[in-house]
């Protein structure tokens, strides 16, 4: 028990905690003599890379800051509420994120549209995938931050380098002055490179209104709206459920 003990701490010292959870385990389970070094290595080796896969899932979906816990499995896929199960399947392949492409998701309160792009972010997240998510009144006061502290391009870097960004809530709130050039520059940099996902109350057509500028709203939209994938949700509210 000893020498156990020193080799699990050894084994946390040099950061291999896949390995040294394997080895207690081996040894309580009196398999630890039971196994030839080659067996009992490739074991270790692998419960190791197992644990620091399972760590970095972890931490992308805490750094992706989702508002709700939500998960592809628990989505309810239904075409008469807007969600039909191949299209749903389709995209937790995570074939629109390698693309760059956008996913639209409209439809009334209590349809599950933060829930839909949640679990679209918790998938990607679990493939690997950084992912960031904001509602629009939370990107906008860090828009506004950034800006206040001359941290906007670092900001903009960090997005860029976020291979999926969910939107919640576009919409609610309406663009103006520097705010809408900055949500202009985060479109224009992700159209074709970097996946997003964007929910709204609104159907598309309202969202001209949503910024001051119709030359801004023109430009937002013609890159949202190409090659972009729309859901419209519909039925009871689920917000009971979720």
């Amino acid at each position: 028990m000893i020498m156990t003990d020193e080799t699990v701490r050894a084994l946390h010292g040099l950061k291999l905690p896949g390995m040294a959870g394997c080895w207690t385990s081996l040894e309580e389970t009196h398999r630890l003599d039971k196994l030839s070094l080659r067996d009992g290595m490739q074991l270790m080796l692998q419960h190791e890379r197992d644990t620091r896969q399972a760590n970095r899932i972890a931490r992308l979906i805490r750094n992706a800051n989702f508002r709700l816990k939500a998960s592809m499995e628990e989505l309810e896929t239904d075409t008469t509420r807007g969600i039909p199960a191949a299209e749903a399947a389709d995209l937790a392949t995570g074939g629109y994120i390698r693309d760059g492409r956008t996913i639209i998701i409209c439809g009334p309160t209590g349809t599950g549209k933060s829930f839909f792009a949640c679990a679209l972010g918790e998938r990607a997240c679990r493939q690997g995938t950084k992912t960031l998510y904001f509602t629009m009144n939370t990107l906008i006061e860090n828009l506004r931050l950034v800006r206040l502290e001359g941290r906007e391009a670092n900001f903009f870097r960090k997005l860029s380098d976020h291979g999926l960004v969910i939107i919640d809530d576009f919409g609610m709130v309406r663009l103006e002055g520097q705010t809408q050039h900055d949500f202009e520059q985060i479109i224009d940099d992700r159209y074709n490179r970097k996946a997003l996902i964007l929910t709204s109350q609104l159907p598309v057509t309202d969202w001209y209104g949503v910024f001051q500028s119709e030359l801004i709203a023109e430009a937002c939209l013609d890159r949202i709206a190409h090659k972009s994938k729309r859901f419209l949700l519909s039925g009871e509210s689920l917000r009971k459920k979720y």
